[in-house]
């Protein structure tokens, strides 16, 4: 336990809450952190998520891509327990494909932010996008603010238990290992069945 400061944290994760803590210092508290998920991805939908924190400080909590799986999903536990708001907002291939990913991340990150704004007094997303005046956007922040990174583990679990079950209907692609993504196994599968429904035909070396 040498490692853990007194809040029962080690020091990484007491940083993601003391910049929080620092964030709204010169705003109004709490925040909301947003974060997005799938935007790379050759298919299934785009995920955005916004938390706010409850008091108590959730102990593991970092930027997803930063956790193993097991612990991504007792995290994503916890917060659905404990944090005081929690919003999902997913948009799916086909409109990503008739309007752009861009826009559907910024709608997607806005709405999630939009639904908690009784709960939040500010709003952060990761990224660097102008979501508008009442949000602020900081490239990283899934690793430096504990309620965006609680946002993007929602946001990482939520989608991919949604290509997990998209690999039940739609076989052959490996949705549940490549979650969409543009690996060598989804490519080949590409190549050999065509794209599927739930592929981003818009995307290079989908639809072609």
């Amino acid at each position: 336990m040498s490692g853990l400061l007194p809040g029962g944290l080690p020091p990484e994760e007491c940083s993601l809450y003391a910049f929080d803590a620092a964030w709204v210092l010169c705003r109004s508290g709490p925040l909301a952190g947003a974060d997005e998920a799938g935007r790379g991805a050759l298919a299934g939908p785009l995920v955005a998520a916004a938390v706010v924190l409850g008091e108590a400080e959730i102990s593991g909590i970092n930027d997803s891509k930063l956790l193993r799986p097991a612990l991504r999903e007792k995290i994503f536990g916890a917060l659905l327990r404990r944090a005081e708001a929690v919003s999902v907002v997913a948009y799916p291939a086909w409109w990503i494909d008739r309007h752009g990913v861009g826009l559907a991340n910024r709608e997607a990150l806005s709405r999630a932010l939009a639904s908690l704004k009784a709960r939040a007094g500010c709003g952060l997303a990761d990224g660097n996008l102008d979501l508008g005046p009442e949000v602020e956007c900081l490239p990283r922040a899934d690793a430096r603010s504990a309620a965006v990174a609680a946002a993007s583990v929602v946001a990482k679990v939520v989608r991919d238990d949604a290509m997990r079950a998209l690999s039940e209907t739609h076989a052959g692609y490996g949705f549940g290992h490549n979650r969409g993504y543009g690996t060598s196994e989804h490519r080949l599968a590409l190549s050999e069945l065509g794209p599927c429904r739930v592929h981003r035909l818009s995307y290079a070396g989908v639809g072609d």
